[in-house]
């Protein structure tokens, strides 16, 4: 199986919201009833974006302006709820169920805790693009394994990035 990775990146944040919002929204048209996923995406991800897109005065794409839906009719997937199988005492790392289930931990380098740092005093984007990028592979490849499939091999991964 093939797995193409594509980054957004840079120091323009409207920028980068409407190029991922219109991203999202090609998406959108391509496959009907298409989900967001991320690891924690329902508390910290899709939220914080969606409040960047409101402060920086852009129209939320529809995939995003959720308030008033019923939990049911977000398009939202979530592998740490998926993990919790509905307990909400605990929260569960992405890198600890990378190591449990014999993913490669996405937190080899660099963990979301230093994102600011790293951007903000060492300006090394190029570093935080890669930490996102094995954070997306992470989260595949946890997928798989909630459905008991075959992993994505490394030689089948590619990057669209270049710096």
């Amino acid at each position: 199986m093939a797995f193409r990775l594509k980054s957004c990146f840079g120091d323009d944040e409207p920028g980068l919201l409407k190029d991922f919002s219109e991203a999202l929204a090609r998406f959108s048209m391509k496959r009907a009833n298409a989900y967001l996923c991320a690891h924690n995406g329902k508390e910290f991800d899709f939220p914080y974006i969606a409040r960047r897109m409101l402060i920086n005065g852009m129209k939320l794409p529809d995939s995003l302006n959720v308030p008033g839906k019923k939990p049911w009719e977000t398009p939202f997937l979530d592998t740490m709820e998926l993990w919790r199988f509905g307990d909400y005492k605990n929260y569960t790392s992405l890198n600890l169920l990378s190591h449990v289930f014999g993913i490669p931990s996405p937190k080899d380098d660099i963990d979301g805790s230093q994102v600011a740092k790293v951007y903000w005093r060492d300006k090394d984007l190029p570093r935080i693009v890669r930490y996102c990028e094995k954070d997306v592979l992470a989260i595949a490849q946890l997928m798989l394994r909630y459905k008991n499939l075959d992993l994505i091999e490394p030689e089948n991964v590619s990057s669209g990035t270049k710096f």
